[in-house]
């Protein structure tokens, strides 16, 4: 199997990185088509074969197209017709495109597949949303969850979950990384260096997540179990409560899809 890429930014590059890395497939199976020569030479160091052009990249079995949503169409359009000849598998990550609007720029037939990823597939823990066309077979359908968990893991959702999925997956990372901030510095405010206060910070919000996904609980039942009544615990929560935390986080994120 053959994959081509049109697209080798941060998240096109941290796919195809991660694809390679978990084993799913193999460097010299990756065709890349990168804009500039300083991205051509960027794929090549990396590993992979830089093609010629788009269209070179588009005949291979499975094409990811990994450009901002302003360059969907115009790759779709110069690629329409090599996609039709070679049946090529495509797939997308362009936040906001339909599997309609795809399907409508490089022809009926088409097999498509809509992901919305995040930046956490730079290390191989992306939560990915995924959606397929009608035209998209079965045997296809687990090709694509199996690539797509090379760099991470995969929840099939309803199309119309698409956009909606953005504030949850898509820009939730950005308040993760603000609430390490914000526990980095008050940790450092109590004496820790800021090596430790991060590392601590991090540690204890990556174990949070794997309790939550290990043991099936409700995030609120894990909460009780971590405060005592009457302890100091309960006083950290009714402080935050009082602050406004849980309506913060809410609030920004249905601000997203304001």
């Amino acid at each position: 199997m053959k994959i081509g890429a049109i697209g080798y930014g941060l998240m096109g590059s941290a796919i195809l990185k991660g694809l390679v890395r978990s084993g799913v497939v193999k460097a010299e199976d990756v065709l890349v088509s990168g804009r500039s020569d300083k991205t051509r030479r960027r794929i090549e160091n990396d590993g992979f074969s830089a093609a010629g052009d788009n269209a070179e990249a588009a005949a291979c079995d499975v094409l990811l197209i990994a450009v901002p949503p302003k360059m969907h169409a115009p790759v779709c359009r110069e690629t329409a017709a090599v996609v039709t000849e070679n049946h090529t598998l495509i797939w997308t990550i362009a936040a906001g495109i339909s599997l309609a609007e795809s399907e409508e720029l490089l022809g009926n037939g088409t097999e498509i597949v809509r992901t919305m990823p995040n930046i956490c597939a730079t290390v191989g823990s992306s939560v990915t949303g995924v959606t397929f066309n009608e035209n998209v077979t079965e045997p296809h359908k687990k090709l694509l969850l199996e690539l797509i968990e090379g760099f991470g893991s995969a929840v099939e959702i309803r199309e119309e979950m698409m956009d909606r999925i953005v504030p949850v997956t898509g820009s939730s990372p950005a308040m993760i990384f603000m609430l390490i901030d914000a526990m980095s510095n008050a940790a450092a405010m109590q004496g820790f260096n800021w090596d430790d206060s991060v590392r601590l910070s991090a540690e204890t919000v990556k174990g949070c997540a794997e309790m939550v996904l290990q043991s099936g609980k409700h995030p609120a039942q894990l909460q009780n179990q971590v405060c005592t009544p009457g302890g100091l615990t309960l006083e950290m929560v009714k402080k935050l409560e009082e602050d406004g935390f849980r309506n913060a986080v809410m609030d920004g994120m249905l601000a997203v899809g304001k």
